[in-house]
């Protein structure tokens, strides 16, 4: 097939391609493409190659594509003639065509399952389409957004009206225009945040707000308002967000509606502008600054805007709102670890100079004088940024920086997003991922990338830094001298406790009262007394700074009191004193870590090291600070002691890396997991030397010790037992031990792993080292407490349960000889890439998780691991991948969860859609999980956990409040529990 000149001239899109992608390893790239190339039929095998020969960037920008982008490659080859018509197409004609067709279709639709069906064909190849401008740079990126926004808002329209006239035509609603049932209806759709601004990045959720007059003017008469549009509510966000063999259209989030945990996804509007005068907050004000009414009744939806502008717009400069909108910012970063500005692992949207601090840089200014300028009151930011240098309120110079790396991080936000089509905003962790991202957004090199990023990055922290963070209300050489012994009736220290943030003055002076009287234990000491007197000063000012200074202070109080020596612990805050907002969090929002200080105050020096918040340690330098620990230990149990001073020198660290924000929970899972493997190996090597001192050894004897569980997936919390398996062999002609007191083979291996039990759970000076569980090896309970290699193979081959085999594919070898180990992974690796009956392992993996729901319980949604649609059932979808389809496809094996739903949907064993519910659930819960596991002793109750605590898991969670995290929890495992039910009832 040849082209015509005719055709020539409509190749519109791919002859505009300009700078696109670099290819990260051409050759690979070239044969990925030419395979696709070589599966089609000969007539678009041919249009494709004759549209390359002619625009040979568009040849580089799809073998790009399908060197870096699943997502989009699976577009491309789901249907190649839709390729061909977008790379001939005008982009911006084509956009409207698409929409206006999509939408007369979704109205002519005789089921809301062609109505689904249609719109999740026009975001298909609207996505591809806005890709295919962004990559070759036929776009800017601000049209980029405006064409993911003008998709968004027809989506909605299109989804409502359908449903509306639907309602209509069972008589519910009573329109005056058949064709725009919405109209005069009171039922009004606003977008929020960057829908509503047009600034749509590639893979957004959409944020709605959906309102209903209580008069509902077209309702029938005999219908009741509420239940009315909250089903129609429901049914917009089924339309939109349902995954079907189509995929899905938007993700709808509804969260950003008053009180989203206890409130209907539809509300009323006087309930509405009840709760805003009421309650409404800072980042709710924010929130509304861009509003926009989206779908629904129009005039209703401006008329509603201009009821809730006085809440948002305040007749006075307001600079209350700075302090507010920079304590946001600060629940999303941290007070210190994320000022630190990196390219590996750096989040684009909420880091350190990211896109977040360019949005509250412009609309802190607007919340603060758009009440009295109403040219302020714009919505892009951009635009905002424009009018703030037009009036005044910053400089030209600011607002050309700002807008330039706003652009800049937009275009890297909308490239991590095009991978996979997630909602991420994170730059991968490793120096090689950077390096193969940096290609596809069209960098030469790692190198380019990252001098040009960490620029912008470093002025929009500039800028940011100036207008948030400029001057020190609390500098210590500007307080007036007070008498902080003088208690709550003196007027002078109260104005002095408010000047420094304090809200509860008069509390806050009678602790200071006893501090100063010296009345605690540890002030009885006279060097520690003095030290401590002289500190207070620095102290208050410390822990002013603090998120909540109140609560701080109440928590530092409590350490105080349970503190039985002081001396070291006040010297190390007096010499640091950055520290004192540090530890004020770790006491406030975790007690169990402030219960660690109070019984060794010496944890803590491991926060003045230089490396504390640098990378975290791996393996082989966690095992050299242990090695250093114990190198002259005296005696077996000092060296049981100092393994236990590290142990919880380490898990302090790591938690309170997890709190300020230095550390992702998945590093810290990494982190906890190395330093018990480092631990165990060390116990394993002394109880094997130690042991054979009394029994000798057995000829040709090998141990090694098998995690499974979270030490095995790299999963732990701070609370993780050890899953541990004890896996021996030896010479079978010489089965006894020579040592003085001689041992019988299997008894001589029963007792070694009994005193390397008690190695690990017996109380010392310092507590317990980990408790350990041994219930998954073979036969459980009732099994022997150490298998030979050939009694666990044979186990594993005939006898195992299915769920035993579920929990295999955790396992882990991580302390034996390399020759042992490699025998171990090779029957290991065997059992689980045996043939498998698909039916069966559903039916016992689903059976598996209903006993745990009746022992358990599932109804807990705070309940993390047990929920329904929680933890483990995330755990289980991915061990019944494995099982099911290792024989096949054994590069889906990883003792990882996470890994292995990657691999899954790589594979095509999962759909795409499916695999990232699913690791955006399994991420949400394990961020919430550490957090929870470090705090809470028991079970997490939010209506009795602390304030400190909440906003530690409203960080996490990246939620605006509690009930908005809340609603979030709820939402995700309901979709969690359908993929769950899918999967397995497709097989069962």
């Amino acid at each position: 097939m040849t082209l015509s000149a005719t055709d020539a001239d409509h190749i519109e899109l791919a002859g505009r391609f300009a700078a696109g992608p670099r290819l990260f390893a051409p050759e690979e790239a070239s044969r990925r493409f030419a395979g696709w190339l070589g599966d089609l039929d000969a007539a678009q095998a041919e249009a494709i190659a004759a549209i390359t020969a002619r625009c040979p960037k568009a040849e580089v920008l799809l073998q790009s594509i399908a060197e870096a982008s699943p997502y989009l490659f699976d577009l491309i080859r789901f249907d190649p003639a839709r390729l061909i018509r977008l790379l001939r197409c005008d982009p911006d004609r084509r956009l409207a065509e698409l929409i206006e067709t999509s939408s007369r279709d979704v109205a002519a639709a005789a089921s809301e399952a062609e109505a689904m069906r249609t719109l999740r064909r026009m975001k298909a190849e609207a996505a591809l389409l806005i890709a295919l401008c962004d990559i070759g740079d036929v776009w800017p990126v601000m049209r980029v957004t405006q064409a993911l926004t003008d998709l968004a808002v027809a989506s909605v329209q299109c989804a409502l009206r359908f449903l509306l006239r639907q309602e209509a035509g069972r008589g519910r609603l009573l329109p005056p225009c058949d064709d725009r049932p919405e109209e005069g209806s009171g039922l009004v759709v606003l977008a929020m945040g960057k829908m509503g601004a047009g600034e749509l990045n590639y893979s957004s959720d959409i944020d709605l707000i959906v309102f209903f007059d209580l008069a509902a003017p077209t309702l029938a008469p005999d219908v009741a308002p509420q239940p009315f549009f909250v089903r129609v509510t429901q049914g917009l966000s089924r339309m939109l967000n349902s995954r079907t063999a189509d995929g899905y259209v938007f993700r709808v989030d509804l969260r950003l509606r008053p009180d989203p945990a206890s409130t209907a996804v539809a509300i009323s509007t006087a309930s509405a502008l009840d709760y805003y005068e009421r309650e409404g907050r800072t980042w709710e004000r924010a929130a509304m600054i861009k509003a926009r009414p989206c779908a629904g009744d129009a005039a209703a939806g401006e008329a509603l805007l201009g009821e809730i502008a006085p809440f948002v717009w305040r007749k006075h400069l307001d600079f209350a709102a700075l302090a507010d909108v920079h304590d946001m910012k600060r629940q999303m970063q941290t007070f210190r670890g994320q000022t630190d500005i990196a390219v590996e692992g750096h989040n684009v949207k909420v880091g350190r100079g990211g896109i977040r601090e360019i949005e509250f840089f412009a609309q802190t200014q607007q919340l603060i004088a758009g009440g009295r300028h109403r040219e302020l009151r714009v919505r892009p930011t951009l635009q905002a940024l424009e009018i703030l240098a037009t009036s005044n309120w910053i400089t030209y110079q600011a607002r050309d920086e700002l807008t330039v790396a706003y652009q800049f991080l937009r275009r890297v936000e909308h490239r991590l997003q095009m991978i996979a089509d997630e909602q991420t905003h994170a730059l991968p962790e490793d120096v090689a991922a950077v390096e193969r991202f940096a290609r596809f957004l069209g960098f030469d090199s790692r190198a380019a990338f990252a001098e040009q990023l960490l620029g912008y990055l470093n002025c929009v922290q500039g800028h940011y830094s100036k207008l948030f963070e400029a001057g020190d209300p609390t500098d210590e050489a500007t307080l007036p001298p007070v008498d902080y012994g003088a208690g709550p009736d003196d007027q002078r220290l109260a104005e002095h406790l408010v000047a420094l943030g304090f809200k509860k003055p008069a509390m806050i002076a009678e602790t200071l009262r006893q501090w100063m009287a010296a009345e605690y234990r540890v002030l009885r000491v006279d060097s520690t007394r003095r030290a401590f007197l002289e500190f207070v000063p620095t102290l208050i000012v410390g822990l002013s700074r603090a998120e909540e200074p109140d609560n701080a202070v109440t928590a530092f109080d409590r350490l105080l009191q349970a503190l039985h020596r002081g001396g070291r612990l006040v010297s190390l805050l007096s010499q640091n004193k950055e520290l004192v907002a540090l530890v004020a969090l770790v006491l406030g929002a975790a007690p169990r870590l402030g219960d660690m200080v109070a019984r060794q105050p010496q944890i803590m020096d491991g926060l003045i090291d230089p490396r504390f918040f640098g990378a975290m340690p791996d393996q082989r330098e966690l095992s050299m600070r242990l090695q250093a620990t114990l190198a002259d230990a005296g005696s077996y149990e000092e060296f049981l002691d100092r393994l236990r001073m590290f142990g919880q020198e380490s898990l302090f660290l790591i938690g309170t890396r997890i709190l300020s924000g230095t550390v992702s929970t998945q590093q810290a899972s990494i982190a906890f997991a190395a330093v018990a493997e480092g631990i165990v190996a060390t116990v394993h090597g002394l109880v094997s030397d130690q042991f054979a001192t009394q029994y000798g050894r057995v000829k040709g004897q090998e141990t090694a010790i098998l995690a499974m569980g979270r030490l095995g997936s790299r999963e732990m919390t701070a609370s993780s037992d050890l899953d541990l398996i004890l896996i021996y062999d030896f010479d079978a002609e010489e089965p006894d031990s020579d040592g003085a007191r001689s041992l019988h083979g299997s008894q001589y291996f029963a007792r070694f792993t009994q005193r390397l039990i008690s190695a690990f759970t017996t109380r010392t000076n310092y507590g317990v080292l980990y408790d350990v569980d041994m219930r998954l090896r073979p036969s459980g309970r009732a099994g022997p407490v150490a298998s030979r290699l050939d009694a666990f193979a044979d186990y594993q081959q005939n006898e195992a349960w299915t769920w035993e085999h579920m929990a295999l594919t955790r396992a882990r070898v991580i302390s034996a000889s390399p020759a042992f180990r490699e025998k171990i992974e090779g029957i290991i690796r065997e059992v689980l890439t045996r043939p498998r009956d698909a039916t069966e392992i559903a039916n016992d993996v689903a059976e598996m998780r209903r006993a745990i729901a009746q022992e358990k319980g599932e109804d807990d949604i705070w309940d993390l691991k047990y929920a329904s649609g929680g933890l483990v059932d995330i755990d289980f979808i991915a061990q019944y991948l494995q099982l099911v389809h290792a024989a096949q496809h054994p590069d889906i094996l990883n003792v990882g969860t996470l890994q292995v739903l990657d691999n899954a949907a790589r594979l095509g064993l999962l759909p795409q859609s499916e695999a990232e519910i699913l690791r955006s659930a399994a991420r949400l819960y394990h961020d919430l999980t550490q957090i929870v596991r470090l705090c809470v002793s028991e079970k997490f109750a939010p209506a009795t956990a602390g304030e400190d605590l909440l906003r530690v898991l409203v960080r996490a969670g990246d939620a605006p409040d509690f009930s908005s995290l809340e609603a979030r929890v709820k939402e995700t495992q309901a979709e969690v529990r359908a993929v769950f039910v899918k999967l397995l009832q497709g097989q069962g």
